[in-house]
């Protein structure tokens, strides 16, 4: 059976998500640069609103995976706080400097998970710990999947180290292949209900990570132009008045194929 996980960094994509068909939710904020970790407050609404498994983004800052102490002790004191409030699950990634999986702080946050819950060390009730796209990153990415398995991390989200899924298709199907019944291959970047129905015909992937979005105009009628506040590229900047949400539609559509396959 194929799942869909959709990515969602507000109450509202959440719903949406739910709505639409999504099996669990990765939680998070800023999916705008990548996402980074939630506040507690956000958690705890959609926590409230929704009955779908969440996993939630542990990513202290936009930028690369490597850490410092200050970060790890951020990571850790977060992987806590979410997994004591009930969080189904946690979705974690750093590197070295040379590009490998940083061992020592991944099972430093993988003990923090189990000690803040000591029962999910039995058969029944297990803390899922997801690897995020800092696999796309990494140096060698069999040599990070043998790693991930050592740690017993259950999934690894991938576009197979290309911008999408769909370029990195050839690496997605030699990892599906080594990943064994150990871990779950979960493919995400550029996925619909499309992409869906081809990685299916091509792999044995059947999990699909997507957020679903859509361009949502601001109900601002007041509109203070040409004072940005976020991200500028040179010239260009985002637009204030623009907010990216996850579409019910998209994900019913990625659900409906998801469930053909």
């Amino acid at each position: 059976m194929a799942i869909l996980e959709c990515c969602a960094d507000s109450a509202l994509s959440a719903l949406a998500a739910e709505r639409g068909g999504a099996d669990r939710l990765e939680l998070c904020q800023d999916l705008l640069i990548g996402g980074t970790t939630p506040p507690l407050s956000l958690y705890h609404q959609v926590r409230k609103q929704i009955r779908l498994p969440i996993h939630v983004l542990l990513r202290p800052r936009f930028g690369d995976f490597l850490y410092n102490d200050y970060e790890l002790s951020q990571l850790e004191e977060d992987v806590r706080t979410f997994i004591e409030e009930g969080a189904d699950g946690i979705v974690i990634g750093a590197l070295t400097a040379d590009g490998d999986l940083d061992m020592a702080a991944l099972a430093r946050l993988i003990d923090a998970a189990y000690s803040a819950h000591p029962a999910t060390h039995s058969a029944n009730q297990k803390i899922h710990i997801t690897l995020h796209r800092a696999f796309d990153v990494c140096r060698d990415p069999f040599l990070a999947l043998s790693q991930a398995k050592a740690l017993g991390i259950q999934t690894i989200l991938t576009s197979g180290q290309k911008k999408t899924a769909l370029e990195g298709l050839s690496l997605l199907k030699e990892l599906q292949e080594k990943a064994g019944s150990e871990l779950t291959i979960m493919a995400g970047s550029g996925i619909d209900d499309a992409a869906i129905r081809q990685i299916a015909s091509e792999t044995s992937i059947r999990t699909f990570h997507l957020s679903g979005k859509e361009s949502v105009p601001s109900k601002m009628r007041y509109r203070k132009e040409g004072v940005p506040m976020g991200i500028s590229l040179g010239e260009s900047t985002i637009s204030e008045f623009i907010h990216f949400r996850t579409s019910e539609e998209k994900i019913r559509k990625a659900k409906a194929t998801a469930e053909s396959i």
